[in-house]
């Protein structure tokens, strides 16, 4: 009788704890933000860009390792590591820092990938190429932007140019990366899966679908096709249903909010709602800029000749 009432106890604490984040996730997702206001949330200041957040396991051989508000990612295997962005490259110490605090070694990272061509995912790949040995890959549509990122005057290296829907193998795992422009030309969304507990997660880092301050989605020149690359990315990601939705600025999956509770019942970054409510805030973002343009645009067109 008493392991019974226990275990009713524990389902009823866990129901409650995912009410709550529910709860959590929905407000979330009904606050009207801005373009100015989701930048801020994840590119915050200096300080939190440069200050490393716990290192902690996310789930199966997933680990976080980045900072307050750039994400870097690791996942572990036998045969070597694999790196989801170097960061500034006055980040790399500091997440070499946070694999080493997690008790893994730096120099077994192998493969070193991206989320975008910004030098707050990107700059440091040529340092940490060098510190490593890794193969740098990246998306095609990036390399350009990535060739003119030269910190230091150290060149950019890019060891493999991968195309949407490439696989990134090592020691039994497989990465798929998926085109979801916009962002930037070549921003590239990663899909896997881990296995915790006994059985299998499918995990998701957004690239990025963020519409930045002063970003031109009307009459840009130099991507002309930039609302079409958008209107592409949501398609896709609308179509997945990750168990482990991540992004390339924690801020996107709440990190904060979810660090604090775990192991104080279930796993807080399997949050199938959270994707969906993350989606939600980008698209309003980019069709409420959109919109803004596009009136801006034909208030400034000429008027037709009588």
């Amino acid at each position: 009788m008493r392991a019974a009432r226990l275990t009713l106890l524990t389902l009823a604490l866990t129901m409650a704890a995912s009410a709550w984040t529910s709860v959590q996730t929905s407000a979330q997702a009904a606050k009207v933000w801005t373009a100015q206001e989701l930048f801020v949330r994840n590119i915050g200041t200096r300080e939190d860009q440069d200050t490393a957040f716990t290192p902690h396991k996310i789930i199966g051989n997933l680990y976080y390792v980045g900072t307050r508000t750039l994400g870097s990612f690791l996942i572990t295997t036998p045969q070597g590591h694999i790196l989801i962005n170097s960061d500034y490259e006055r980040n790399v110490p500091t997440v070499r820092g946070s694999i080493e605090a997690l008790g893994f070694k730096y120099t077994d990272v192998k493969i070193l990938l991206g989320s975008h061509a910004h030098a707050d995912h990107m700059e440091g790949d040529a340092l940490v190429k060098q510190l490593t040995g890794a193969t740098v890959m990246a998306m095609a549509e990036d390399v350009p932007a990535l060739e003119k990122m030269m910190p230091g005057g150290k060149p950019h290296p890019i060891d493999t140019v991968l195309h949407d829907g490439d696989e990134v193998k090592l020691g039994g795992m497989t990465l798929t990366a998926h085109l979801t422009p916009g962002h930037t030309r070549g921003c590239t969304t990663w899909t896997f899966n881990v296995a915790d507990g006994g059985r299998n997660y499918s995990v998701l880092i957004i690239g990025s679908v963020g519409v930045n301050p002063g970003m031109k989605l009307v009459g840009n020149t130099a991507a002309p096709q930039i609302v079409e690359e958008f209107e592409r990315s949501y398609t896709f990601l609308r179509s997945q249903h990750p168990d482990v939705p991540l992004g390339s600025h924690p801020g996107m999956y709440r990190m904060n909010e979810k660090f604090p509770k775990i192991g104080q019942g279930p796993n807080p970054y399997i949050d199938p709602a959270g994707y969906t409510a993350e989606l939600d805030i980008a698209e309003r973002v980019f069709r409420s800029v959109l919109a803004q343009q596009q009136s801006a645009s034909a208030a400034a067109a000429p008027a037709p000749k009588p």
